[in-house]
């Protein structure tokens, strides 16, 4: 990092010997500074650093260790200071530079741990220090111009972070996962960066997908694989060809979707089923999934009401219907606003079978088998009960609705299990 590129915040410890801090200050040009020293050392800093600058840091500040041997001494003076003293100086994670030159063996491990949140560059400069002062600043800096001496501790911590970052999109927590992926993006050095940020772009794509967002899915997981593809020809860990045929298998269907100018799209109804199947293989939100199941079973007859018979559930006619449903739709199924006949769920299928639709038939054959599912979900504390739904409940609805729709599990669309 040389001179004229200034450093935004360093975080530099300090001793007797003032020699080294002297010359990395010059070097890294920075605008702010936080001295970590022994109380005793702070006459140092106030006497014979300033004079030594050709241009003082416009902030500065230190934090006072009571002890600079002991480890615990030091992270809990950090611990308790440093973060606070970032935050009022406007740092953001990432622009601090943390210098150990000068610290002891406790005061080094306390600032990288503590600071490691932080920051992207630690500096250890080489070579002897010598604490008679033989060696003047200009010196110092001209060994550490000549020196490649930082290291970013977020390049070895990489690959730990990116598999817990995968265990949070595998888990559904895609936000999480957007903010670990592209918090690797800007933290770790050298050419991964593309790549940490095309795991973000689509991560964020199946966030929006789960949301049931789908152009805006679509378009953000079209432009992920696109990148993630291209970092991956400068490297990437292993696995990658596997994962970018599964992401585009699933873009495919996004576009059916998307793509599709009808009014009943039948793919919503294949999604609405997986949809509640995460959840559901997740243990979570199974109050939702259950009213999503039902949600997609009528989105599987409002489909086929359409594609095979060209009848729309929420504006039918009665010509349009079996002659025994045309009375009862007349009575109960018309708004009394528009003046439209909307068929509910049961008389959706209802409708099927009296068109001779085997699905409808089904469901009609069926129906006293399957009340109670019904009622369990009604019950249901988002239904009008008081009582959360049970599991098995759940997955014996689920089943119901593969039965009666006859879809085969690998029509459904799945999302990915990051591995990376």
């Amino acid at each position: 990092m040389s001179a004229h590129i200034p450093t935004k915040a360093l975080l530099l410890a300090i001793q007797a010997d003032p020699t080294s801090a002297i010359a990395i200050v010059r070097h890294l040009n920075p605008d702010m500074v936080c001295f970590f020293l022994h109380e005793s050392h702070k006459e140092v800093v106030e006497s014979q650093i300033p004079p030594a600058l050709s241009r003082m840091p416009q902030r500065w500040d230190w934090i006072f260790t009571p002890s600079p041997e002991s480890f615990s001494a030091c992270q809990k003076a950090l611990a308790q200071r440093l973060g606070p003293l970032l935050t009022t100086w406007n740092v953001m994670p990432g622009e601090l530079v943390i210098d150990i030159t000068s610290a002891t063996v406790g005061m080094a491990s306390a600032m990288v741990l503590t600071g490691f949140p932080f920051s992207t560059k630690v500096l250890l400069c080489p070579g002897p220090l010598s604490s008679s002062g033989d060696q003047t600043p200009e010196e110092f800096a001209k060994q550490l111009a000549q020196t490649d001496t930082s290291a970013n501790p977020w390049d070895e911590e990489a690959p730990r972070l990116r598999h817990e970052t995968c265990y949070h999109f595998n888990h559904g927590s895609y936000d999480a996962a957007v903010k670990g992926f592209h918090t690797l993006e800007h933290r770790i050095s050298g050419g991964m960066k593309p790549f940490y940020r095309a795991l973000a772009d689509v991560a964020q794509g199946y966030g929006l997908w789960d949301q049931l967002l789908y152009r805006p899915a679509w378009e953000k997981l079209k432009g992920g694989i696109k990148a993630l593809e291209l970092a991956s020809v400068w490297g990437a860990p292993p696995g990658m060809d596997r994962l970018i045929h599964l992401l585009k298998g699933n873009l495919t269907f996004l576009e059916r979707i998307v793509l599709d100018s009808k009014d009943i799209k039948p793919a919503v109804a294949l999604d609405l089923l997986a949809w509640a199947k995460r959840r559901g293989d997740r243990g979570r939100d199974l109050e939702v999934a259950t009213h999503v199941l039902l949600r997609a079973l009528e989105a599987f007859a409002q489909s086929r009401l359409y594609t095979q018979y060209h009848l729309k559930s929420w504006d039918v006619t009665l010509e349009q219907l079996p002659e025994d449903l045309r009375d009862t739709c007349r009575r109960q199924y018309c708004n009394e606003i528009d003046g439209k006949y909307r068929l509910p769920l049961q008389a959706q299928f209802q409708t099927l079978a009296g068109l001779g639709d085997p699905m409808g038939q089904r469901f009609v054959t069926d129906w006293p088998k399957m009340k109670s599912l019904f009622d369990a979900a009604d019950h249901a504390l988002l239904g009008y009960g008081f009582e959360p739904i049970k599991p098995e409940r759940f997955h014996q609805l689920y089943d119901l609705v593969i039965r009666l729709s006859e879809v085969a599990p690998t029509d459904l669309p799945e999302f990915p299990s990051l591995n990376v």
